[in-house]
Formats: structure tokens, C-alpha cells, sequence
């Protein structure tokens, strides 16, 4: 569904000095710097996939989705999306992708979002009836019923969000381009929000690029997920089997009914962090029924919890590591991915 191939795009940026002079001097001569983006990025999305975007901020992700969604050429490389080439932005492409931003909006402000609703179903020429079938699926599923005749601008954020999702896929995309979809959305909205995607893509078939800087949001969503830093792809491959190679442990939290021995439990595994009556252990996975044998032992009536380490954790030792490429010089890639069972 999705091909890129060596994509790569370049900025020119106009550099100057704060004040008034610097200003007066650049309407006559102006400095420019080459500020790279992506640095030739290549991979493959099958149909149907749901595929998580990730680096950190300035990586380049919001660069990839809208050259893959036509709103920027690429300086070099190639992108074919649903075997169109998106910087041609022809009617059956632009029918055929969707781009839903957190941080921008396509509701009418000062209009109810069932306004909205009737201008994409003109702009995309869609039958009254299949536009109406979609409409109270997606009412359905996104419970906006009551949201439909508010004006956009009396709209809470997470309701706007629902009701941006309802706009952007009227036409019934087949690829769903989402960039922190999410964002600003408190515990409950993100996880009503992270099962309509789900639900929308086993319903329909969509694929699915989501970049979040959540990680609930990948964790729940994507089996796979693409790493790029710095413009660079670092990783392509099973989000799991990524914390297993960066941190090959378990984290075992312990709670006690009264407070905790630390020499006791640093004899055991390494302490993470340590209250009263909880403490959390870094235990190496080979380890893992010793160790709990010997909590059990030396701690009775203990309560015990066995998870993978955070993935906000992985995460940021990934990004280090790159950056520490960038600033010392080549190193060893990351581990290549294993196939996904």
C-alpha cells in the first residue's frame, strides 16, 4: 500500500541576527542555511497494517506524512502510496488518504460539525445515501450524536477530536495518515479514541500510520513501528521484540504490608525505585523464577507484579543512542528485527 524509497527532503533557511539593522540589512541580502529533514528513508507498509511513526521531536515524522499525503514535494526519493504518486495529488488519490493533525482542526469554527459533514460529502461527491450510512456508523461508533448541532468553537478538545475523526474519514479512506491524534486528550478520551482506530481498521481494512508520543497509544495500536531520528530510519521491526533487545529484563514490583528491607531486596535484584512498603526490582529475564522464588522466601505474603520495562524508557535509550552516533561517529546498528510470528 505504502512505498518509499530513498525519500529525502532539505530546507532552506533564512538565518539572521535579532535587532534592527540585521533586520534592514536582510531585505537586501539574505543568508540562507541547508537544514536536512529526512535523509533517505526507505520501507514498506502492507495493507492493512498498523504501523506506529516514531523519534523525537525535529526527527522528521510530520515531514514523511505530508510528503506521503501530497502537501510537500520530497527533494529526492520516491513515495507511492495506494500505487499513486502523492505530489500529484490526483482525485482518486486525494479520495483515497486521509490526514487527521492533533495540533490543526478542519471544523468550521463557528458552525456545528454536521455543517462540516455536508461540505466533505459535496467536496468528495459522495451519494446522500452511502454519505448517510457512513455518517451514523461513525456516529455510532464515536458516540457524537449529541456533539452533531454544537457549534465546532463550544466543542471540548477531546469532542472536537472525535468529531475531526468523523470528517476526515466521510469518504472511507483506505490510508489513515494519524499525527498525535491523541494529543491534549485526558486517560479515558485516549483509550475511546485508540479503540475506534482499532476498530475502524479491522472493520475496514484501513492502513494505518499513527505518530504519538504516547506510548499507550503504540503499545495498544501498533505491532510494528518504525524509529527514525535526525531524518534517519534506526529501526523497522516489532515494537516487543525492540524492548526485549535494548532491555533484555523484567521489572519486578514488590509491595509489602509493612516497610521495605533494601539490603534484603539489592541482594536480590537491582533497585529501581523504593517506597515504604513498594519497591520495583531490574531483574535480567534468565533470572526471573529464581528471583521470584527468592522474594517469596525471604518476604512472605508478598505481592508481586512481573512487567517489561516502560517503553518510554526504550524509547529514550533508542534516541540516545542515535544521538551518540551523530556526535562520536559511526556505531553499530540496532539488532535487525526478528519476523513476526
Amino acid at each position: 500500500m505504502i512505498e518509499v524509497r530513498a525519500l529525502a527532503k532539505t530546507y532552506r533557511v533564512h538565518r539572521r541576527p535579532a535587532g534592527f539593522w540585521p533586520s534592514v540589512r536582510s531585505l537586501f541580502r539574505r543568508h540562507y542555511d541547508t537544514v536536512p529533514a529526512l535523509g533517505g528513508v526507505d520501507f514498506d507498509i502492507a495493507a492493512g497494517e498498523r504501523v506506529g511513526f516514531l523519534g523525537p521531536n525535529g526527527a522528521g515524522k510530520t515531514t514523511t506524512l505530508k510528503i506521503l499525503s501530497g502537501l510537500l514535494y520530497p527533494s529526492a526519493g520516491q513515495a507511492k502510496v495506494a500505487g499513486f504518486v502523492p505530489r500529484e495529488r490526483s482525485h482518486a488519490f486525494l479520495r483515497t488518504i486521509t490526514l487527521v493533525m492533533g495540533q490543526k482542526q478542519q471544523l468550521l469554527w463557528d458552525l456545528p460539525p454536521a455543517e462540516t459533514y455536508a461540505m466533505n460529502r459535496a467536496l468528495y461527491d459522495i451519494p446522500r445515501a452511502e454519505a448517510k450510512r457512513t455518517l451514523d456508523e461513525l456516529v455510532e461508533l464515536l458516540d457524537i450524536g449529541t456533539l452533531m448541532t454544537k457549534p465546532t468553537r463550544q466543542l471540548s478538545l477531546g469532542e472536537r477530536m472525535k468529531c475531526e475523526l468523523a470528517a476526515a474519514l466521510l469518504h472511507r479512506p483506505k490510508v489513515l495518515f494519524l499525527d498525535e491524534p491523541t494529543i491534549g486528550l485526558d486517560v479515558s478520551m485516549q483509550a475511546r479514541m485508540r479503540q475506534f482506530i482499532r476498530d475502524y481498521n479491522e472493520r475496514h481494512g484501513a492502513t494505518v500510520i499513527l505518530t504519538s508520543h504516547y506510548m499507550e497509544d503504540v503499545a495498544a495500536l501498533c505491532p510494528r513501528i518504525i524509529v527514525i531520528d535526525k531524518g534517519l530510519l534506526v529501526y523497522d521491526g516489532d515494537l516487543r521484540g525492540l524492548a526485549r533487545r535494548m532491555r533484555p529484563e523484567k521489572r519486578v514490583t514488590v509491595r509489602l504490608g509493612k516497610p521495605s528491607d533494601a539490603e534484603t531486596l539489592g541482594r536480590i535484584g537491582t533497585l529501581v525505585t523504593r517506597t515504604e512498603t513498594e519497591a520495583v526490582l531490574s531483574v535480567p529475564t534468565e533470572r526471573l523464577h529464581d528471583v521470584l522464588r527468592d522474594l517469596l522466601a525471604a518476604l512472605p505474603g508478598t505481592d508481586l507484579s512481573v512487567e517489561d520495562p516502560p517503553l518510554e524508557e526504550v524509547m529514550r535509550e533508542v534516541f540516545s543512542d542515535t544521538r551518540r552516533v551523530a556526535e562520536t561517529g559511526p556505531a553499530p546498528p540496532l539488532p535487525a528485527p526478528e519476523a513476526s510470528p
